[in-house]
């Protein structure tokens, strides 16, 4: 069996405010091997996000560990889990999350830039990704020149620059209409066919049936983790 890429094991996340003590996560185990495309769903408060947001070295687990690519990120200083965040991780959010003041090519350099990469070197790289995601002519546009679609699109092509060995999506069709999103969804999944490692959080169950693996989340625990095999064309 080759190395997951996620492990969690007896994963707890507990947030205290004052006296009340919440339980988001309890004991969760799980595993995600190279090349896996899977979806985290569950209501609101179930725990999805919550996962998602350790898996993405955004929060700290209260106990328990998270094998990150085969190392321990559970107890990094706050330093190196950005460290890890800029070098092994790529983000896709409902929101988009693009700098207002920078145009295409400049938002999908920017954690080239935290890395040390020469800015011709980046300029090469961020032209590339951005003809694959079809933005060629709107290199030069600001985030609010583009459409909802478009922002995607950048947001993307920003995930890829550093050959993220995970790929964590939370709700990226969001905010878009139907066929835009799907026009999304279908690029997540060419990423996937080429080999990327993703984690999805959705609420939408048809975008769940793209996935090959679909864990579900209610009250913190996993009730569900299905195997589906490859997703549907």
């Amino acid at each position: 069996m080759s190395e997951a890429i996620v492990e969690l094991k007896s994963a707890v996340k507990e947030y205290v405010n004052g006296s009340l003590r919440v339980t988001a996560m309890r004991s969760i185990d799980l595993r995600i091997d190279p090349g896996e495309y899977a979806v985290i769903m569950g209501s609101s408060g179930s725990g999805k996000s919550t996962c998602l947001n350790v898996l993405g070295c955004l929060d700290r687990l209260t106990r328990g560990t998270y094998l990150l690519g085969g190392e321990n990120v559970s107890d990094l200083t706050d330093d190196q889990l950005s460290e890890i965040r800029s070098k092994r991780l790529g983000f896709i959010f409902q929101s988009y999350n693009l700098i207002p003041q920078l145009n295409v090519l400049e938002n999908i350099e920017v954690p080239l830039f935290y890395q040390g990469v020469s800015e011709a070197n980046a300029r090469v790289t961020a032209e590339k990704l951005a003809a694959r995601m079809g933005l060629s002519s709107r290199l030069k546009h600001k985030p609010m020149e583009l459409s909802g679609g478009q922002q995607q699109r950048v947001a993307i092509a920003r995930s890829l620059v550093c050959d993220p060995i995970l790929m964590l999506a939370d709700e990226p069709t969001g905010n878009l209409d139907s066929k835009t999103g799907n026009e999304i969804l279908e690029l997540i999944d060419e990423l996937h066919a080429e080999g990327k490692t993703i984690v999805m959080v959705t609420h939408d169950d048809e975008i769940a049936h793209r996935a090959q693996r679909v864990v579900t989340f209610r009250d913190g625990n996993i009730i569900s983790n299905e195997w589906k095999g490859p997703p549907k064309s």
